[in-house]
């Protein structure tokens, strides 16, 4: 009979090709690893690995099993959590993932509310790029995240929390007013810095802005600098290297700097919908609601539609 411990040996061997990192990623030693790997091919009658020296490749056959164990995996995990959470609502563990350009300036914000209403909530943050959080929600590695909507994977359902708008942060020295509107075609984009690829809030903001194509290729003597934080793009701009479109939330944050100010876009002002994305199985729907209005009220908006959600 094929096990659970034994599928998690699989997904992890699928994940790092190498039986000693799998087994460390398993908290388990690599002779007891490689051993249930070898009763799963037994009890399959196929060869899941091929084994070479140094590193291990799963097999074709290998390679559907261990997606087929990966669903196997998120729904024994959802089995699990519906029986935890019967009791409550958001008690005991729930992971949680956050986009880098939102966890800064949303989680001070819903932290202490969760908190004081939920003391029971054991509440477990990764903060990483959109691709990845959706990769792990679908496998099961998080309960849910939250990130720039919309997402394509039919698979998942989102909660649809607040409308962030973008504003244009000019050093101080700039000598526009605070009052001014900008257009698009305003904005000197040779001085345009913006976050690394991978960043979706890079994507948006070249969306936005006329003759993306030459921003993205760095042409033009612009300013080439790849950041990894709105931070870090944010004393570029303080330092006078620049200008970036920042959202509003994170706008009300830094807006501290007295070396940058903030100016508004034309109408229609560009942003983006902020959500709450989970499996589509995930039993935990009442606790994500609970969630969501949490966060609403944190950023002070009204409640919002929700989109997908079942």
């Amino acid at each position: 009979m094929i096990t659970l411990r034994q599928l998690r040996y699989l997904s992890a061997l699928a994940k790092h090709g190498h039986f000693g990192r799998a087994a460390e990623a398993c908290a388990v030693t690599q002779p007891a690893l490689s051993m249930q790997i070898r009763d799963l091919e037994r009890t399959l009658g196929v060869a899941v690995v091929e084994r070479r020296p140094g590193d291990v490749m799963l097999t074709d056959v290998g390679r559907e099993i261990a997606r087929r164990g990966e669903e196997v995996l998120t729904a024994s995990r959802d089995l699990v959590d519906f029986a935890r959470h019967r009791s409550g609502l958001l008690t005991g563990r729930l992971t949680l993932g956050v986009i880098p350009s939102l966890a800064p300036y949303l989680l001070p914000r819903i932290l202490p509310l969760l908190q004081s209403r939920f003391p029971e909530l054991q509440l477990e943050l990764r903060e990483t790029q959109t691709r990845q959080l959706i990769e792990d929600i679908k496998s099961g590695a998080l309960d849910a995240a939250m990130l720039a909507l919309p997402v394509a994977e039919p698979d998942i359902d989102t909660i649809t929390l607040f409308e962030d708008l973008f504003l244009l942060a000019v050093p101080a020295s700039d000598p526009r007013k605070e009052t001014a509107r900008v257009a698009a075609e305003d904005i000197d984009q040779s001085r345009l810095i913006l976050l690394e690829d991978g960043h979706c809030l890079r994507d948006q903001a070249l969306a936005f802005c006329a003759n993306a194509t030459r921003v993205r290729s760095g042409a033009g003597g612009g300013t080439v600098f790849g950041a990894s934080s709105l931070n870090t793009v944010m004393q570029m701009v303080a330092g006078g290297y620049g200008v970036t479109l920042i959202p509003q939330i994170a706008a009300d944050v830094e807006r501290r700097d007295a070396r940058v100010k903030f100016l508004r876009l034309e109408d229609p002002q560009p942003g983006r919908s902020i959500g709450l994305v989970y499996r589509r199985t995930s039993p935990r729907k009442a606790d994500f609601a609970a969630l969501g209005e949490v966060v609403k009220e944190s950023v002070g908006e009204s409640r919002a539609p929700e989109r997908g959600a079942a």
